[in-house]
């Protein structure tokens, strides 16, 4: 059982599950959000603490989990906000960031926060909200040494039964931004298969099911196209605004990296396209209805 004291901040569709399986493991846990109803309604739930704002959060806590929106968020909790939480957090701290943040971002606030005193791993996730809720989440986890690796272990595996050691510090952000990519590749190049398909006259269901017992068929044809496109639902959980970034994050990599990969780019432009289209908290599922001419503009 860990015996560190543990804060939490980001109580979204993600971070509340993954909050209340640390609760539930019994883990000291005080939790965050800048709603500060979200914030009482899951101390209420779970049994945690409520801090009243950052700081609070901070002298009470020996290991900080954030699970946010944006690496720019992140940054701007830990050290460009009004009250920067490295201001409250105690040397030998440790920082886990679970959002899906830029890798190289990752590397810079680690030095910050290094500066300091207070250590850093990044530990994005794979899984949605079905896995955050049972804490079968797959983990990636860039640490600067085993140490750190160590020590964000037991907590990890209260949210998650695959954690997979990455590298250094941003591999793990990386490696989420790539596996992200690869799946909506997956799932743009499935749709584009079913939309010309339909134009010749296939049936998308049968052209669909055919895919999924030969070489074509991914994660998409398996699972999202089958029960949210086809059906209309478009309601899969996860948001065609988070996606797009995370195949920015991928595409922006190999840019910097000076990789002449001419898929990620395209990709990235065919999923800014429909963001450009839809708004981004509309689920990523949708977007086939870009692709298909059903949507011109928001």
């Amino acid at each position: 059982m860990v015996t560190e004291r543990i804060g939490f901040i980001g109580l979204g569709h993600m971070g509340a599950p993954m909050a209340a399986n640390i609760a539930r493991a019994g883990a000291r846990l005080t939790v965050f959000d800048l709603d500060s109803a979200v914030t009482r309604r899951q101390a209420e739930a779970t049994g945690a603490s409520a801090a009243a704002d950052l700081a609070a959060l901070g002298r009470q806590s020996d290991i900080v989990v954030t699970m946010l929106p944006t690496g720019g968020i992140v940054r701007q909790v830990m050290l460009d906000g009004p009250s920067p939480l490295i201001d409250a957090l105690a040397p030998g701290s440790l920082v886990i960031d679970m959002s899906s943040s830029e890798p190289e971002g990752s590397r810079s606030l680690h030095e910050a926060l290094s500066g300091r005193g207070i250590r850093f791993v990044d530990a994005p996730v794979s899984g949605a909200v079905p896995r955050a809720t049972n804490g079968t989440l797959a983990i990636m986890v860039g640490a600067a040494d085993d140490a750190d690796f160590g020590r964000a272990e037991p907590v990890l595996r209260m949210m998650g039964d695959r954690i997979f050691r990455t590298g250094d510090v941003g591999t793990g952000h990386a490696m989420k931004a790539l596996n992200n990519y690869v799946a909506a590749a997956g799932f743009a190049a499935a749709s584009e298969a079913l939309i010309l398909g339909e134009r010749f006259g296939l049936d998308p269901a049968v052209a669909l099911d055919i895919m999924n017992v030969s070489t074509g068929r991914n994660f998409s044809t398996e699972a999202t196209i089958k029960t949210e496109v086809l059906t209309r639902a478009f309601k899969s959980g996860f948001g065609l605004a988070l996606l797009a970034k995370d195949v920015r994050i991928a595409a922006d990599l190999a840019s910097n990296l000076g990789a002449r990969l001419p898929l990620v780019a395209e990709t990235d432009a065919w999923w800014q396209h429909a963001l450009h289209e839809l708004d981004g908290r509309k689920d990523h599922t949708e977007a086939f209805a870009v692709w298909r001419g059903e949507v011109m503009g928001q």
